[in-house]
This record gives C-alpha cells, sequence and structure tokens, in this order.
C-alpha cells in the first residue's frame, strides 16, 4: 500500500490517545527510522510504497503506541545533544530541558576559558549529560554515577557507541561517607517529581519510566539534593560548580538549601519559563 495511506490509517488509530502533532511526530520518527526517508522526501515521492514486511512492523509498533509505550523504549534509542543514544525501561529517556543544562555548563566553561576538568555525573541513567560533557570537553575526565547497575549498562554501551571514555561508579549517593574527587563540576539530574505530582504526568511516563529515577516522597522532595550538596561541599574544589536540573515548583526551597551550605547560587529558566536548573559555586 501506499505510505500516505498508511500515514492516515496511523492518524485515525491514534487520534483519542496523542495530539495530531505529536501523532505526525511519530510517523516521522518511524520512517526516518525503519525507511531511512525523511517527511520531506515522503511529500516529494507521494507514490512511495510501503511493503508488506514494513507494514507488519509498523502494525506492531502502532499497537504499543496505543497502549502509550514510548517510542524511544519501541525504537531503543533516542537523540540527545546531537547524539544516539540507546535506552530501556532501566533508564529515563533523555529530555529537552536536561539538553539545557548541558548547554549551560558549556557555556560557563567556554566564557570562562577553563583548562581541562574533573567532572562527576551523579545519577547518571543513560550517560547522557556526561557523554555530551565529554564528547564537547575531549581534555575533561568524565565520571558517571549511579546506583543502579542495569543503568550503568546502558551508560557504557552509550559511552562506547558515541567513542568517549568515562569511568563508572556504582554508588548510592545517599549512602556516600567519604569525599569523591576532588572535583571542579558536579552535576545531576536527580529525582525530583513529587508524588503528589503524578497526577500530572502522562501514562508513557507513569506505565513505562523507572519510578526510583522520577519520584520522591512528598515530605523529604530534597532528599538526594540535600545528599549531593552535602557531598560537594568537600568533593568540589574551591571555585567549583555544582549544577541541578530542578523541580520547578521547589526551586525556591533548593536555593535557599544551597545557599545554607555555602554555596553562591544562580537560578536559571528554561525554554518553557520555568525555573528548571541551578548553578552553585563553592566559595
Amino acid at each position: 500500500m501506499l505510505l500516505l495511506d498508511y500515514k492516515k490509517q496511523f492518524n485515525t488509530a491514534l487520534k483519542k490517545e496523542y495530539p495530531k502533532g505529536e501523532i505526525n511526530s511519530f510517523f516521522n520518527i518511524l520512517i526516518a527510522h525503519y525507511l531511512n526517508i525523511s517527511r520531506l522526501e515522503l511529500a516529494l515521492d507521494p507514490k512511495k510504497e510501503l511493503s508488506p514486511e514494513e507494514k507488519n512492523i509498523f502494525d506492531k509498533i502502532l499497537l504499543r503506541l496505543q497502549q502509550h509505550e514510548p517510542i524511544q523504549y519501541i525504537l531503543g534509542e533516542t537523540e540527545f545533544f546531537g547524539l544516539k543514544f540507546q535506552v530501556d525501561k532501566n533508564v529515563l529517556i533523555p529530555r529537552p530541558e536536561t539538553e539545557e543544562l548541558v548547554s549551560w555548563i558549556l557555556s560557563d566553561l567556554s566564557e570562562n576559558k577553563t583548562p581541562a576538568l574533573k567532572i562527576i555525573d551523579i545519577g547518571t541513567g543513560s550517560g547522557c549529560i556526561a557523554i555530551s560533557l565529554a564528547k564537547n570537553l575531549p581534555e575533561a575526565k568524565l565520571t558517571a554515577l549511579d546506583i543502579f547497575k542495569d543503568a550503568l549498562k546502558v551508560a557504557t554501551r552509550n559511552a562506547e557507541a558515541n567513542n568517549v571514555k568515562l569511568n563508572f561508579l556504582n554508588q548510592n549517593i545517599l549512602n556516600i561517607k567519604d569525599p569523591l574527587g576532588p572535583f571542579d563540576i558536579i552535576v545531576s539530574n536527580p529525582p525530583y517529581v513529587r508524588e503528589l505530582e503524578k497526577k500530572q504526568m502522562h501514562r508513557n511516563v507513569l506505565e513505562n519510566e523507572p519510578d526510583v529515577a522520577l519520584y520522591v516522597r512528598d515530605k523529604d522532595p530534597l532528599v538526594f539534593y540535600e545528599a549531593i550538596t552535602k557531598l560537594a561541599q568537600v568533593s568540589l574544589n574551591k571555585g567549583g560548580s555544582l549544577y541541578f536540573e530542578i523541580n520547578q515548583y521547589l526551586a525556591e526551597e533548593t536555593e535557599q538549601m544551597m545557599k545554607k551550605a555555602g554555596f553562591k547560587t544562580c537560578l536559571k529558566k528554561d525554554i518553557f519559563g520555568n525555573f528548571r536548573m541551578i548553578r552553585g559555586i563553592k566559595q
């Protein structure tokens, strides 16, 4: 059948589950991944045929999308900061907001003309932050820490695929008693979604992405931020920087906690106008 005819069926099958723009995005991702053609190429070749074998693949994916399985998990990969990353249900799917955090770090380093650095990414997951930094800072020494061995396996494969070298640590940040490093930069995107905020989450996140990488208890929402900030007090060089992705609803509380720990802070908004990042400089 014609690929454009299948696109109509695809849209009809998903229209009750997703916005039209997201459905079109799914379709464009699929044809690029499996057929190696772009949306523009399809428009220029409206008589492009979909083989029975290709239709069978797309039909199976369509069923999974109807169950709200993230397309990144279906394909087993996603893009972050211009790089390809393998992802599965052991790691979070990297978000555009996290790309902004990486951009902020690189921008600060560029402005300060800082030489080779020692950097640690705490709660690395897929390794997207550490690997993106390593790719853009070839002289830096990057360490990626995570409590979960399965997550570190994914991060290790991603580091190899993107041709960067990282030092991997399998540790629980809440149980570390001795200093690490010393480091020039500590960066983390730890769990920060409170249980009370679950109702705002989409099904594809709630039913598929790892709870332990997303949620914290309502009564102790800054538990990871406090532990990492405490570690930074003894593991950062003087003048070193601590970067966090943060819960927009807890920006003020996070900043006050870091100030009390002796850090000079700067909050930063994401492209949606939400306070999503914070930097603390060790005095």
